[in-house]
């Protein structure tokens, strides 16, 4: 019986740790790499077909 309360508090603490990975790091990377990402493609864009931006 305690060690069935052992392992639900280690997986408890698994997912605690996988959520704050997901969180912390892996959310703001992706956001950064879609938002590059994006750049990217309208500087590709601007530069291969649109030209310069003019005013």
């Amino acid at each position: 019986m305690e060690q069935d309360g052992q392992e639900v508090r280690a997986t408890r603490n698994q997912e605690r740790l996988a959520f704050l990975l997901v969180v912390a790091v892996i959310f703001p990377l992706l956001a950064i790499m879609i938002v590059a990402g994006y750049g990217f493609l309208v500087w590709m864009w601007q530069l291969l077909f649109a030209g310069p931006p003019t005013g």
